[in-house]
């Protein structure tokens, strides 16, 4: 009878815990702050591609970027544009910026690019040095010519990850 018990008032233990565990995570997603579509968190990477079909035009395919904490006061950040084929000229212009909470809006820190020609890929990466206790995003332009054809661009962006 002693073991029946106890059975049931674990099972009543663990219901509560699972039930408990539910509703903060469903308070911490209500409670999440969003600056520019980007959600601020403390996850250790974002990754952000470009919106599905805006991105698609005759040459560009699609766009890339990332942001990782990585180490005391530095951040990686990578950007990447992809053509649908071999294309004239390609390039990412990879933008790393803090949030500024008196303004409620992104900054610029750094940025860095990197281009090719007659190729259909490109990337950049870059180990940023940043202040710490402050929220980074990483914002990506990316774009693409062919011939006479006009200029395709469309642009990525990451959530904001805190660095401790």
């Amino acid at each position: 009878m002693k073991k029946r018990i106890l059975s049931v008032m674990s099972s009543l233990v663990m219901a509560g815990c699972i039930l408990g565990t539910s509703s903060v995570a469903v308070n911490a997603q209500e409670n999440e702050k969003i600056v520019d579509g980007s959600v601020l968190t403390t996850d250790d990477t974002s990754t952000g591609r470009t919106e599905n079909g805006l991105e698609r035009g005759i040459h560009l395919m699609d766009g890339e970027c990332s942001i990782s904490k990585a180490g005391t006061s530095r951040v990686y950040c990578y950007g990447s544009t992809t053509a649908n084929h071999e294309v004239d000229k390609l390039a990412v212009i990879t933008y790393v910026q803090r949030y500024h909470e008196d303004t409620d809006d992104w900054g610029q820190v750094d940025w860095f690019m990197e281009s090719k020609e007659n190729d259909y890929f490109v990337y950049a990466t870059k180990t940023v040095t940043v202040d710490r206790g402050y929220y980074y995003r990483v914002w990506a332009s990316h774009i693409v010519r062919k011939g006479d054809d006009p200029l395709e661009e469309t642009y990525s962006y990451t959530d904001g990850i805190k660095v401790p």
